[in-house]
This record gives structure tokens, sequence and C-alpha cells, in this order.
């Protein structure tokens, strides 16, 4: 087992420069201090992972609240909103509040006692490491295979500490579940992980000129009836860390649990001599208590009646690498409806109440990390829409509703086109056993089809009085047209099996839909 780490070795989350941001066409990277008390110079943030820019974000928003005081649960709605409208008035966080909350937590990530975000007692709780191959996305680590890569079990590279806390906390929010690195505690050892409050998801965040307007549009707001005061805690503002066997069934507190305090995983990094690397750490389970019921304010949510119960359950919007933003504007611009399946994140609740100038501005930032339920982490992406909280329904319902009618057209073309395609493929090859994938047409013909569908729905946009299941069709047609253009030239049956998968294209969308 690893010795303490010596006492030169010292880094501050809070001082050292670790966060990438940019500002006009210069990048940069500060502490988390400098972070807020530049964020008015500061045009955004630039980190290269987006998974640790949704983390990094989550703990900025409970900071902004925490330094503003819109962590104050005794406020009214007006108040609150009131007091967000003021600090965004002011231009610029309170130097003052900045200092004094970074002056009184512990920030240091090579603390022998309390390390930023880590848990020390892994070093007497863990038989051995985990490695730092294992630590560090994209490397190979135990049997798996160097295919593209220079490190093995014989190369493991120290890593820059200031990537190295930006890969903590892609860990910490989107870790894999399984097997890990055995834990002991009480005399038992265990090595079984679940998986981190955001693996899998795709996070919608606001996007302010400044990067001060950002944190302030993403602070969300207090929705619950009731908090014990002074029970929230992020994990930097306690001494100790938690306790791995208390349950988790009590109250997940706003904004510090909410936002910082859901980690699956216990994390411990040690460094280099001079703190400047990472050069091995520990990941195990943090906990072996079920997760607790809650929603994250910046994720979408589908609403599913539970069998045979009034209750409702919540699934989050998976992230999917192959699905474009835009895709989900129904989600996010309608209003939430009791009755409806879909929920917006929370966050947007809270947008239609800042200034004028600011809500027209506005921006969203998308973030996702296409993974499976365990362990293999396949893409993550990000995307910035164009100013679009004009058309929320709140602000023009007609606008909001020719969005959702153009989403849904879209996909229910992409659903036809999937079905006549299989179709036309068993016609045209005399096909007629039973197939566990599809045959290639009909991914080929989805590939072609969405870029022309994004072009056919931002043109729909424009032309409210164009029929939408019409101008999918077209779209879903010429990608039909254009896949099997080589096999139509070759084969009368294919040419024959294709142009009767058009017809029934545009028979279907022309047919009245039932009303839901």
């Amino acid at each position: 087992m690893s010795a303490l780490p010596p006492p030169t070795a010292s880094y501050s989350a809070a001082d050292h420069p670790w966060i990438d941001i940019r500002t006009g066409g210069q990048y940069d990277q500060v502490g988390l201090r400098s972070l807020f008390l530049d964020a008015h110079r500061i045009d955004d943030l630039a980190l290269p992972q987006p998974p640790a820019a949704s983390a990094l974000l989550r703990i900025a928003a409970a900071i902004t609240a925490r330094i503003t005081g819109l962590d104050d649960p005794e406020l009214t709605a007006s108040q609150w909103n009131a007091l967000r409208r003021s600090q965004l008035a002011e231009g610029r966080f309170d130097p003052d509040a900045v200092h004094t909350y970074f002056d009184q937590h512990g920030w240091d990530v090579f603390d022998p006692v309390r390390p930023w975000l880590q848990t020390p007692s892994l070093r007497t709780e863990c038989d051995h490491s985990t490695g730092i191959n294992a630590f560090v996305p994209g490397r190979p680590a135990g049997r798996n295979f160097a295919w593209f890569s220079p490190h093995g079990h014989h190369t493991a590279e120290p890593v820059p500490t200031a990537e190295a806390l930006q890969i903590l906390l892609i860990h910490h929010y989107y870790g894999r579940s399984g097997t890990g690195t055995p834990r002991t505690q009480d005399g038992t050892t265990g090595g079984k992980q679940t998986s981190g409050p955001l693996r899998s998801s795709v996070s919608f965040h606001p996007l302010g000129r400044t990067l001060h307007e950002t944190l302030l549009a993403g602070v969300p707001a207090f929705t619950g009836d009731d908090q014990p005061p002074g029970a929230d805690s992020c994990p930097w503002e306690v001494s100790t860390p938690p306790d791995s066997q208390a349950t988790l069934h009590g109250p997940v507190t706003w904004p510090g649990r909410q936002l910082t305090g859901l980690s699956r995983h216990a994390i411990l990094l040690v460094p280099g001599d001079d703190g400047t690397t990472v050069t091995d750490a520990y990941i195990t389970w943090a906990t072996q208590q079920p997760k607790p019921i809650t929603t994250d304010p910046y994720l979408a949510y589908r609403i599913t009646p539970e069998t045979k119960k009034v209750d409702q359950r919540r699934t989050i919007h998976r992230a999917d690498a192959s699905r474009a933003w835009w895709r989900d504007l129904e989600t996010l611009l309608l209003a939430p409806d009791e009755h409806g399946t879909q929920r917006r994140p929370a966050i947007f609740d809270t947008l239609n109440d800042l200034p004028e100038p600011l809500r027209r501005s506005l921006r969203i930032r998308v973030h996702g990390f296409d993974q499976d339920g365990q362990a293999v982490d396949l893409q993550w992406y990000t995307a910035i829409t164009p100013p679009l909280l004009n058309w929320t329904q709140e602000h023009d319902p007609a606008k909001a509703q020719r969005i959702a009618e153009c989403c849904r057209e879209a996909e229910q073309a992409a659903r036809r086109l999937q079905t006549v395609t299989k179709g036309a493929w068993d016609t045209a090859m005399r096909s007629s056993r039973r197939r566990t994938t599809p045959p290639p047409w009909v991914n080929k013909s989805l590939t072609r089809y969405w870029p022309k569908a994004e072009t056919v729905f931002w043109r729909l946009l424009e032309e409210p009085d164009t029929p939408a299941p019409t101008a999918f069709a077209a779209a879903a047609a010429a990608a039909l047209r254009e896949t099997t253009e080589a096999a139509r030239t070759r084969q009368t049956s294919a040419a024959r099996a294709v142009a009767h998968a058009v017809q029934e294209l545009y028979r279907r969308s022309a047919t009245p839909r039932k009303a839901a």
C-alpha cells in the first residue's frame, strides 16, 4: 500500500490553474477562485471533455448559490428572482464574498486528512490501488488490449494534476458500475459499485454572454416544501468524509447535496513528488446504500405510469451521440404538463424570469456522454443552440406548438422510413428469414435522412403553412433513393421495391393520425 503523500505534495483546486476557459480568442487555465473573481471577463468554459464541463457547471452552480445568497430556502419565488436580478445587475461577483467562501473551506487536492472530493481512508481500506491507467479514460487497463494507445501495464505514465482533476469529476458524476477495487469496512470486503448519478445522460445548461451570466442563470431554484436549516452541504464543506454506511433515504437537500453530493464512487489520487502530477489512483464504491430518489435540474425526463400504481416513474433522456440536439426541442420548449409524458429540465422553469436582454440572448449548452449502463464509454459530445427561449410555450405558444409538431413528424417519418425500407429490402432480395439486425438499407437510409430532416425542420419553422408530414416524407424518400441508387440500377426488383416504398412513405404521411 502507498504511504501518505509527502508534505511537499500540495495542489489547491481553488488557487492552482486547472480549469480551461476562453475569453475572445484567448485560452487560459484558472483555479476555482479566479473562475468566480473573473467570471464577468470570461466568455465561457473551454474544458476539452464535455462530461467534465457538465460536472464542473453543477459544482459552480452550488458555489454560485453560496456566495450570492441564492441558497436561502426561506426566500419566496419573487424574492429569489429579485436577488438573482440584482446579482446580474452588479455585473460581477462580490470579491469579498468570493474570498470569504474559498478561505473558509479546504481545497487541497493532496491534503492527507481531507483531500478535495476524495476519500483518504482508501489507503487502508483497499489492499491495492486501481492504477493510473484505469483512472484515465481511453487508456488500456487490466487485460484490455492497447489497440491505439502507447500505454500499458508497464507504461503507467503520470498525468498532470490539472487534467487529473477534470477526470476526477468524470468519475464522480459518470462513473461505471460493476466490479471495482475491493474495499474493506467493518470487517466486510466488497467490490460491487453502482453507476454515477449522470451516467448515460445528456445535460442542458443555460449559456450567457459571460461566465457570470452563465453561472447565475444556471442556479436552480428551491422547489421543495421545507428544508432542515443548516443541513445542506457540499462534500468540501464538511470536515470529514461522508459515512458510507449512512442511509441515503433522507431528502436530497438543495443545492449542495443535489448538485455535488450524490457520487457513488470513492476516489483517492496519489501525487508525484511535487504535486504537479498524479501517479496512481484508488477507485471504488462510496456507498452500498440504494440510490436516492431525486431529479437533476439539467436533465430531461420521460414520465411513465407505474404498473398498477398511481405513482409515476421518471427515466432520463439517455445520451445518444447519433441524435442531433434539435430533436429534443419539443421537450425543452413545452411547459410542464401534468398529463404529459416528458418533462423539460427544471432549470428552464426559472429562465423566463431573467432580465429581457439576457433571456433573448441566452443559448443552451448540450453536454452528452453516450455510455452503456455498466462500464462501456462510447462517445461524449457537445453542442450549443441558438437563442431559443423566445420560442418557449410561455412566450410564443404558436411557435412552440409548431416546433413540437415538426419534431413529432420528423420522428414519425423516420419510423416510417425504417419500416418501408426493411420491406423494400426483403422484397428486392426475396428474403423471408427473420433477422436479428436491420438490413443494410435501413441504417444507411436513416443516416442520410436525419441531416435532410434537420434542413426541412428549420425551413418549416419559417413556413408555418407548409404541411410537415409531406415535407419530412420527401426527405425520407430522397434518403431512400440515394441509399438504393446502385441497387436500383442493377436490379429491376430493387427498383420496383423502392418505388413502392416511396409511394408508401407519401401515403402514410397523408393518413391522418388518431388523436392521442
